[in-house]
């Protein structure tokens, strides 16, 4: 029997069923043990520190124990901490990205996803160079500025070669004051050799889903094909840091199985990750599975509520504090609201999920991963986020500056982070509304900034904020940070 070991390297050990299967004994013995939760929720509040603020995070032990807890009064006290850890660390920036599917040629069994082989009806496309370029244009125009590339797992459609060539078309298009400056990648579980190849190609952040960490059901989830190996998927996050890349993401698709069990086995990924490279996932995604083509959720008797996605989503906040959180347009308008008060710090928007869809001028459906289900343009997500006191971010300095992995998470857990992200996000959000938004989302926009400039501690910096704004205004001159 597999013995829990989260410095050990081997999926089962990290991952370790029968420390998740205790944990959730545990969870359940104290899930109304006042005296304990209030012990946990004290180590997860933020606390100030001499620059910003400081916080211990959660074991994963500590954090199911919350999320077992059934107490209306403890439950609002998580949601109410989950806020202040995002304030504190994020502070009311969001920021802005879009998913760009390269192809949906897919050599894998996946149950759950319309891409699997034997989906004959589906029509399968591959971008050419020519196509992605196109669909780049359309983004920029759009005002995006990060990306997340999908493409199937398909050793000949879709080699590392092809996924190489599509970055590097990507970040060559220049389109009007136009500029993709940051590519994350996610793709199926490879090699080191690949992941160095990856690292030397620019990319930001390297996403892979789990999917499910329960190995049983992740056998018949995955019944053919690569994908099938779930130590090889498992054990992907530590080959990609060890090829150089800093920042990677984790995320499991909720409703495949029971959600405590992912749950446990998120953090204690997460806790992997820092027990053994020193630095924790730069992301966590929390997607739920939704309808596609010849999938059917109901068909997965694990879905989740509204109401246990919301404690979910705080909970991970409270447990891994530092890390950003991740919701797509999987959710709808009103779940999304809630979940950016609980700890989500990225959001993505205009998103199209099918090959090739940015290009055209209707919505394409035959080739969709999953269904979208808040459809708004990216100006009206935009305004819809400064409507609710959010500050849209297009920002990727940290990214191109080098701060990334542990020098991002120092800068992070200094509260040092606000000093250059609040500028700097309103820098990018200038740019947005000088080329792209709307008349009502500029004056929407340009009232934001006025107020969130004042909010800047440091004179120097508010002073020279204020002026490259005016300089962003008043020329074709972009892409200022600190």
């Amino acid at each position: 029997m597999a013995i829990y070991d989260p410095k050990s390297l081997k999926a089962e050990e990290f991952i370790n069923d029968e420390e998740i299967k205790e944990t959730l004994e545990y969870a359940e013995k104290n899930k109304r043990n006042v005296a304990l939760i209030d012990e946990i929720l004290e180590k997860a509040r933020p606390k100030r520190a001499e620059k910003g603020y400081t916080c211990a995070g959660l074991s994963h032990r500590e954090a199911s124990v919350l999320l077992a807890c059934d107490l209306p009064d403890k439950i609002e006290e998580i949601y109410k901490i989950a806020e202040e850890i995002k304030l504190a660390f994020y502070g009311n920036r969001i920021v802005l990205f879009a998913p760009l599917y390269l192809s949906n040629y897919c050599v894998n069994g996946c149950v759950y996803c319309p891409y699997h082989l034997k989906n004959k009806h589906i029509p399968r496309r591959k971008l050419t160079q020519e196509e992605v370029e196109r669909e780049v244009i359309a983004l920029q125009d759009m005002g995006h500025k990060r990306l997340a590339i999908e493409a199937g797992e398909d050793p000949v459609n879709n080699p590392i070669e092809y996924i190489l060539d599509c970055i590097k078309t990507i970040y060559s298009i220049k389109h009007k004051n136009g500029a993709i400056r940051r590519v994350n990648v996610n793709i199926a579980a490879t090699t080191v050799e690949n992941y160095r190849k990856l690292k030397e190609a620019g990319i930001g952040t390297y996403i892979l889903f789990q999917e499910t960490y329960h190995k049983e059901s992740y056998l018949k989830l995955h019944p053919t094909g690569p994908k099938h190996d779930y130590a090889y998927h498992t054990e992907a996050m530590d080959r990609a840091m060890e090829g150089g890349i800093d920042d990677v993401g984790l995320g499991v698709l909720f409703g495949l199985e029971l959600y405590k069990y992912e749950f446990a086995g998120l953090i204690m990924h997460a806790e992997h990750l820092e027990a053994v490279h020193g630095v924790g996932p730069h992301t966590i995604s929390v997607p739920r599975i939704k309808h596609a083509d010849d999938i059917d959720p109901a068909a997965f008797d694990n879905s989740i509520s509204d109401e246990i996605f919301e404690k979910i989503t705080a909970c991970i906040r409270l447990a891994v504090p530092y890390t950003g959180m991740i919701i797509s347009t999987r959710e709808n308008e009103q779940v999304r609201s809630k979940l950016l008060r609980l700890g989500i710090s990225q959001v993505s928007g205009g998103s199209r999920t099918s090959v090739g869809g940015y290009a055209e001028e209707e919505r394409p459906h035959d080739t969709e991963q999953f269904d979208v289900s808040d459809r708004r343009t990216l100006d009206e997500v935009v305004r819809w986020l400064m409507e609710n006191g959010h500050i849209p971010s297009f920002c990727t300095a940290c990214y191109r500056e080098g701060r990334t992995g542990d020098r991002f998470m120092s800068l992070c857990k200094s509260g040092q982070i606000l000093n250059c992200c609040h500028p700097n996000a309103l820098m990018t959000l200038t740019e947005y509304l000088v080329d792209y938004a709307s008349e009502e989302t500029k004056k929407v926009g340009f009232a934001l900034i006025e107020k969130e400039l004042e909010k800047i501690p440091n004179e120097k910096v508010k002073g020279i904020a204020r002026q490259h704004i005016e300089d962003i205004k008043n020329s074709n001159r972009r892409d200022f940070r600190f």
